[in-house]
């Protein structure tokens, strides 16, 4: 076993990383440092955190502000390649990843650490995002994963070892979800949901209204968009955090961006999760609306190709790649003609685009009416029939004469 000095550990003050910090003491007998990233996962998630590292035996505890970054860099580029994992899951955990180890090895680099920590289990694809990104940026140093190494197995022996050590958590046995919330959304596993017969009740629920109980009266909101960035929600000049923050808000009081899935993990096994992006969903529909004005066909077909491949990049942990880079360049180049104004309308679980427009256009509707026009002359579509099916004809005349 490879001699360890001090570790950086992806710290969430949770019953794992709690239990981590003594175990790698323990076991490694090394000085921890713990890494906590602040991706808008919620104050409360954070108050109180260095105090908790320490008194569980970190040396010290850095907290880092990343919600800027997170939805600049990394959501909005993946907004721009239209990338949904399976056709529904818009890729909240997913995206969170890089942007987290990427702080963690800047944090390695400046405490001197040999090493980086993490407590994702063997079961999930976590453990795959985070380190295939810490391989890409630091391949000198070496990864722990404890669920791999150590011998327990459930909360209750967590819990067990905790209190054997006088280390006080506030976690108990009785948790029944798992779950991981950052500005774009809030997953949710675990509980009944293990059961995909089992409709999820409402406490599963936390980021948004039940749809049946959402106001009786729609709420249209609108964003305006520059070369594929957000920069006003309903006429109010906005950051990107600040938008996703203020979408997340009007989009949540409807119970718009709840979906249930059951979907491919990267080692093989299928889970079921439920995830709540309310503002995500309306950005995406908003966003793809403006796609739509303004690319033509051809170029929409390969924006689509390219966020079906997009979608498993970020989902398999691919994001510090040449493959990653070229995609998000890709998008970036259809990225600058989305420019205009959406209006979505909010209304009980439905996020509906209703107006359009931009000055990068390509719908005419001169060319488009179906009233009488003079631009047009609707002859000219035989010709171009004829030729567009000259293959299809070809093989049935051979067919004909064989």
């Amino acid at each position: 076993m490879r001699k360890i000095n001090k570790v950086v550990l992806a710290y969430s003050g949770g019953l794992d990383t709690s239990a981590i910090i003594p175990w790698l003491k323990e076991n490694y007998d090394c000085e921890v440092v713990a890494f906590a990233a602040d991706v808008g996962q919620g104050d409360e998630e954070l108050e109180g955190l260095k105090e908790k590292a320490i008194a569980t035996g970190a040396s010290e505890c850095y907290i880092v502000d990343l919600k800027e970054e997170f939805v600049k860099e990394y959501i909005f580029p993946t907004i721009t390649t239209g990338a949904v994992y399976e056709g529904e899951y818009l890729l909240g955990t997913s995206m969170a990843r890089p942007v987290i180890a990427k702080a963690q090895v800047e944090i390695a680099r400046k405490v001197g650490a040999d090493a980086l920590c993490h407590g994702c289990t063997g079961k999930g694809n976590d453990q795959v995002r985070f380190e295939g990104a810490f391989n890409a940026l630091a391949p000198d140093l070496a990864v722990i994963a404890p669920w791999r190494e150590w011998d327990m197995v459930s909360r209750e022996d967590l819990l067990a070892y905790l209190a054997e050590r006088n280390i006080k958590t506030t976690a108990s046995a009785t948790k029944i979800y798992s779950r991981d919330a950052n500005a774009w959304h809030i997953s949710h596993e675990g509980g009944e949901l293990e059961d995909p017969w089992c409709e999820p009740s409402k406490q599963v629920w936390t980021m948004t209204v039940d749809p049946e109980d959402a106001p009786d009266q729609a709420e249209r909101v609108n964003l305006k968009f520059f070369e594929g960035a957000l920069t006003h929600v309903n006429g109010k000049e906005v950051s990107p955090y600040e938008g996703l923050v203020e979408l997340n808000k009007l989009a949540a009081a409807h119970g718009v961006g709840r979906i249930d899935i059951v979907e491919n993990r990267l080692v093989g096994m299928k889970s079921r999760g439920c995830y709540e992006t309310p503002g995500g969903t309306v950005l995406l529909k908003a966003y793809k609306a403006l796609e739509t004005m303004v690319l033509d066909k051809a170029s929409f077909k390969h924006r689509e190709q390219l966020a079906l491949e997009f979608s498993h990049v970020m989902y398999d942990g691919r994001w510090f790649t040449p493959l990653s880079d070229a995609l998000i360049a890709g998008a970036a180049s259809f990225a600058k003609y989305v420019t205009g104004e959406i209006v979505v309308k909010l209304y009980k679980g439905s996020a509906t685009v209703t107006q359009r427009q931009s000055p990068n256009s390509l719908y005419s509707e001169d060319f488009a009416t179906f009233g009488a026009d003079d631009v047009y002359d609707q002859k000219h579509a035989e010709g171009f029939i004829r030729l567009f099916s000259l293959s299809s004809r070809i093989a049935a005349l051979k067919k004909q004469g064989e």
